[in-house]
C-alpha cells in the first residue's frame, strides 16, 4: 500500500514510520512542516530506504496537500501532524487552532475529494486514521476510566483543539461517508521525544544535575504508553479496525508525576553512579506553581481494543522507562 504519515518527523510519527519501514513492504510518504519538534535525525536509520519519501509541507497548504494526494495515491492516511504541548497552547493558542483544527479540516476536505473520485477498489480499501489524545476527555476522578463513550470535556487550548479535530473527523464520516478511524491514546514516552515533555526533560535535567521542577504537588496521575506499543496498535487498527469507530489505546501504567520523576532519578543514578558521589538525583526535585487548568488524572480503558482486535501493550512501564533512560544516556547529542 501507499501510506501517508502527517507529522512524520515528530516523536510518534517517526516511530510509526520506522515501524512501517521495518515491518511492512508499504511505500511511506512523510509530510511534515518541520517545526521545532520535528527532527529528521529520528529517521536516519531508514532515510535511505527506497520505500521512504519526505515532503516538507504545512498541512494548511491545501494546494500542496492536494498535489500530494494526486501524485502519491494513498491507501492509508495516518494523521499525526499537530501542535501538542499544553504549556505552549496556554501561552500561544492560535497556532494550535490553525494546525490542529484548520489543518485537519483541510486534510479531510482533500481526502474526501480524492476518495470520492477514486475507483471502487481504492475507495473500499482507503482509511483516514486520526491520532488524538485522552486529554480531550478532561479530568477523571480517582476510580473512573476513559472509554470510547466518555463525554468530551477538554481543559486546555491544546486539548480543545484536538477535541475539535476529532469532531471534524467524525463529521466527515457521518456526513460524507469518508472511511475514518479515530484513536485516543494515553501519554507516550520513549526514544527521540522532544525534551519539553515530562520524561525526556527530567532525564536530561537529571543527567546534567539541573533542577527537576514538578507542577503542584506532583500527584497528578497519567497512564503511560511506550511509543513502540502505540505505533504497533495504530497499524493493527488501520488494517483490522472498523471504519467509523473510535479506539482507545492505553498502556495500563498509571503513575503520579512524582513517581515517574523519582523512578527516573533512581535509573539515572544507577547508570551514572551518582550515589557513590554522595548525591541523589532525588535531591534535585522541586515543586513549582501548578499549571493552569491542570487535569488531575487520566486513565484509559483499552478493553475494546483488546476484545475486538486482540491487542494489548507489551512493555511494562518499569522496563520501558529503563530502556528510555538508557537510550538518552547513549544518545546525549
Amino acid at each position: 500500500m501507499n501510506v501517508i504519515v502527517t507529522g512524520g518527523a515528530g516523536f510518534i510519527g517517526s516511530a510509526l514510520i520506522r515501524y512501517l519501514i521495518d515491518k511492512t513492504t508499504h511505500k511511506i510518504l512523510n509530510i511534515d512542516k518541520l517545526t521545532y519538534a520535528g527532527d529528521l535525525d529520528s529517521l536516519k536509520s531508514i532515510s535511505s530506504n527506497k520505500r521512504y519519501y519526505f515532503k516538507r509541507i504545512d498541512i494548511v497548504d491545501r494546494d500542496k496537500i492536494k498535489e500530494i494526494f494526486s501524485s502519491f495515491q494513498p491507501d492509508i492516511i495516518f494523521h499525526l501532524a499537530a501542535e501538542s504541548h499544553v504549556d505552549r497552547s496556554i501561552s500561544g493558542p492560535l497556532e494550535f487552532i490553525n494546525t490542529n483544527i484548520v489543518g485537519t479540516g483541510i486534510l479531510l476536505d482533500v481526502a474526501y475529494e480524492y476518495w470520492s473520485n477514486s475507483n471502487d477498489l481504492k475507495r473500499s480499501s482507503f482509511r483516514f486514521q486520526h491520532i488524538s489524545t485522552d486529554e480531550v476527555f478532561g479530568s477523571l476522578g480517582e476510580k473512573d476510566f476513559f472509554t470510547e463513550e466518555s463525554p468530551y470535556d477538554p481543559s486546555s487550548p491544546y486539548s480543545a483543539s484536538k477535541a475539535a479535530s476529532d469532531h471534524l473527523v467524525r463529521a466527515w464520516n457521518r456526513t460524507y461517508g469518508l472511511p475514518v478511524i479515530i484513536t485516543n491514546c494515553s501519554n507516550n514516552y520513549g526514544p527521540y521525544q522532544f525534551p519539553e515533555k515530562l520524561i525526556p526533560l527530567m532525564i536530561i535535567n537529571a543527567i546534567k544535575g539541573n533542577s527537576l521542577p514538578i507542577y503542584g504537588d506532583g500527584l497528578q496521575v497519567r497512564d503511560w504508553l511506550h511509543v513502540e506499543d502505540h505505533v504497533d496498535a495504530l497499524y493493527k487498527i488501520a488494517t483490522c479496525g472498523k471504519t467509523g469507530e473510535t479506539y482507545n489505546i492505553g498502556g495500563n501504567n498509571e503513575k503520579t508525576n512524582l513517581e515517574v520523576v523519582e523512578l527516573i532519578c533512581d535509573l539515572v543514578d544507577r547508570n551514572l553512579d551518582f550515589p557513590s558521589k554522595g548525591k541523589s538525583s532525588r535531591e534535585l526535585i522541586s515543586f513549582v506553581a501548578d499549571r493552569l487548568g491542570h487535569d488531575v488524572r487520566y486513565a484509559i480503558d483499552a478493553s475494546k481494543l483488546k476484545s475486538q482486535l486482540n491487542w494489548e501493550p507489551s512493555k511494562t512501564f518499569e522496563d520501558g522507562l529503563a530502556q528510555t533512560v538508557n537510550w538518552y544516556l547513549e544518545n546525549l547529542e
